[in-house]
């Protein structure tokens, strides 16, 4: 207990020193060693490294859950080390309600079918958004969470330490200084010099070891910047894959919901609510030629033969972004990345062109291509 106490005494003497040391420095009153100027350039490094990753990841956080009060509960769940129990999307749940709508309407009704078919759609959209949530969690939120709580801690602990070593260094400076005056006032031994010039340099060892250890550690921020540009990179690439999944998703029940229109008889539905995606898509400016209405007043959905051998408007090339599959003899299939010739005729439906690869013809979807100029 004895040894406790006194133990407890010299820290506390120790503290209130270096805290006068500092007080001191605060008010000019104590001159202050300055650290190795490279040194200073890693620090302020690290400092700004540490504020960008905080506020980055506390946004990702928000732009992957918006919702403030599911992001506490996720908060509560990692730090208690528990499992965070699954979570349906919001694009599920509404598929859900569809579905089960559906099944009070009659799935054998126009509505009700078309309940059906967007209520899965929705819960496909639902399902991607799980997956692009977890991947992201996974390569991006997690590594940027592990250098906070990990590599920072870790250097933020031994600045501290280098910033104690420095004061005590500071502290022997100022005694040595004293007890060389009072030597030259001969009011104390030479002895005391002695004792004050050992303290100096016992301090300054363990000051420049410490600088040491946390430059190295100062340093490995350039490893933390490359491990953080793969993690970037990959939350990128899980971004593009879930956006191209849903715009896929989105393009299938148009054709999906075109094709029970057209089946029922009911007017196209692109003449009320035209692909919002189709033109984003376009690099420039189409040329379509005038519109030939059938007699019905519908313009026609498929390619057909008199359509083929009508003159052709507007042929260009143009890249394939992603691979398709041909829905009937009149469709040509795709594969991602390859190139075509594609122009349009009078009277298509503006979402399609026809496509062209040696001596196979067919129609191709607008929004699976990049036309090229």
């Amino acid at each position: 207990m004895d040894f406790n106490v006194k133990k407890l005494a010299s820290g506390a003497g120790v503290f209130f020193t270096r805290a006068v040391q500092f007080t001191e420095e605060k008010l000019g009153q104590a001159e202050k060693t300055e650290l190795d100027p490279h040194l200073e350039n890693l620090i302020t490094r690290a400092d700004c490294t540490k504020n960008w990753t905080e506020k980055i990841l506390r946004q990702t956080e928000v732009l992957l859950q918006p919702n403030p009060s599911a992001r506490i509960e996720e908060f509560i769940y990692d730090k208690l080390d528990k499992k965070i129990p699954s979570r349906v999307t919001n694009a599920e749940l509404l598929g859900q309600y569809m579905l089960d709508a559906a099944k009070e309407f009659g799935p054998g009704t126009p509505y009700g079918s078309t309940l059906i078919t967007v209520g899965e759609y929705q819960r496909r959209l639902g399902g991607a958004e799980r997956e692009f949530l977890q991947t992201s969690a996974m390569t991006f939120l997690t590594p940027l969470r592990n250098f906070l709580e990990g590599d920072w801690r870790t250097i933020s602990k031994e600045r501290r330490l280098l910033e104690n070593r420095r004061l005590d260094l500071d502290i022997c400076k100022a005694r040595l200084k004293k007890a060389k005056l009072a030597e030259a006032k001969a009011a104390l031994l030479s002895e005391e010099v002695d004792k004050a010039e050992h303290e100096l340099r016992v301090a300054q060892t363990e000051f420049d070891r410490q600088a040491e250890v946390t430059r190295l550690l100062l340093e490995g921020i350039s490893s933390t910047h490359l491990n953080h540009l793969r993690c970037l990179q990959d939350f990128a690439e899980a971004q593009a894959t879930y956006y191209a999944q849903c715009h896929h998703y989105m393009h299938e029940l148009q054709r999906e919901l075109n094709r029970c229109a057209n089946a029922a008889g009911a007017p196209h539905s692109t003449d009320v609510c035209p692909n919002p995606v189709s033109s984003a898509f376009l690099s420039g400016p189409s040329s379509p030629g005038p519109t030939v209405s059938s007699s019905s007043g519908q313009k026609p959905s498929s390619l057909t033969m008199e359509q083929t051998q009508l003159p052709v408007t507007g042929a260009r090339r143009a890249k394939v972004l992603y691979d398709y599959d041909a829905h009937d003899a009149s469709e040509l299939s795709l594969l991602a990345d390859e190139l075509i010739t594609v122009y349009t005729v009078p009277g298509m439906d503006p979402d399609w062109l026809v496509g062209e690869r040696g001596n196979e013809k067919g129609k191709v979807p607008v929004t699976y291509l990049e036309l090229l100029s």
